[in-house]
């Protein structure tokens, strides 16, 4: 079983105390977006209570939840995780999800049951049942859409963990070995940090891992993990209560993996997922990753 010294600093990007000195600062200015009659400040951007909404003709109209959310304690959910539902590399792909499942999540943060995220154990101790079940039923009503695109590699750009547990490119440039790791940047840095929907993520991995991970997900590994597909179903997509893999970011699905097993991650249906992950090891999470994060969503 995996312990906190196994522990994946990659999967769990923090911000670094020293940022880098060529960092170009905001300008202050409105910021637009092709094709957007909206046009937001970085700060009004980064405001928690108020989802910057690009394109609402994309996704359902929002409720207040997930507009707005309420202050002090309970941010809005399109923040984090976008009005689309499909969030960034530090937050959850929620779009899609199962309302029984996602309604169970927030139960389990507010409970303590599940752990690794602070903001998280906030908005579940102040947010009301009826909120939470509207957020559930909104994400479940927005089309999961490809947001995360896989790509085998030996060497990727330097990079540094940003403002709010962002990965970014390093100012500058340079390449440095990949290694045994997943690197998930945005496929464009200003749409990232606009919190703007139209581009996502690519996620680097080793060469090797999507055949490596599609081995454990669709076979056991010769009893080393269970079937993925047994619950999540043969294309990854969910069954009833189960939530969809496929798709959805690497390096949270990391997370998940590597918290099912040290115990930060439980709750009522934890004990499903506890015979999958005992005998994985980092690098099987890391190719598991690989591999539902490359099927289409």
């Amino acid at each position: 079983m995996a312990m906190a010294a196994d522990k994946p600093d990659w999967a769990f990007p923090v911000t670094d105390k020293v940022q880098p000195s060529n960092v170009v600062p905001d300008d202050g200015k409105p910021k637009s977006a092709p094709g957007s009659s909206k046009s937001y400040t970085r700060a009004q951007v980064d405001d928690l209570f108020n989802a910057p909404d690009w394109f609402p003709d994309i996704h359902p109209p929002m409720p207040t939840i997930v507009a707005n959310g309420h202050a002090p304690n309970v941010r809005a959910c399109g923040s984090c995780h976008l009005p689309t539902g499909t969030g960034h590399d530090e937050s959850a792909y929620v779009a899609g999800q199962p309302v029984a499942y996602f309604i169970r999540q927030v139960e389990d943060y507010k409970s303590g049951a599940r752990k690794g995220s602070g903001s998280m154990a906030t908005i579940a101790q102040n947010i009301t049942a009826e909120e939470i079940k509207v957020a559930a039923e909104y994400f479940a009503s927005v089309k999961p859409r490809t947001w995360v695109r896989v790509v085998e590699t030996d060497t990727v750009p330097k990079t540094y963990v940003g403002p709010g547990n962002k990965r970014l490119t390093l100012p500058g440039g340079g390449n440095e070995p990949l290694g045994r790791r997943i690197i998930q940047i945005p496929e464009d840095e200003e749409i990232v940090l606009n919190r703007d929907p139209r581009k996502g993520f690519v996620a680097y991995v080793p060469k090797g891992s999507i055949a490596a991970g599609e081995v454990l997900v669709t076979t056991g590994g010769n009893g080393k993990t269970v079937q993925c597909t047994i619950c999540h179903g043969a294309t990854l997509q969910g069954l009833a209560d189960i939530p969809p893999l496929a798709g959805r970011t690497a390096n949270y699905i990391v997370r998940q993996l590597f918290m099912f097993q040290s115990g930060e991650r439980a709750g009522s249906h934890s004990p499903l997922m506890a015979q999958a992950v005992q005998n994985l090891t980092i690098d099987d999470m890391l190719n598991i990753a690989a591999y539902v994060t490359s099927r289409e969503p």
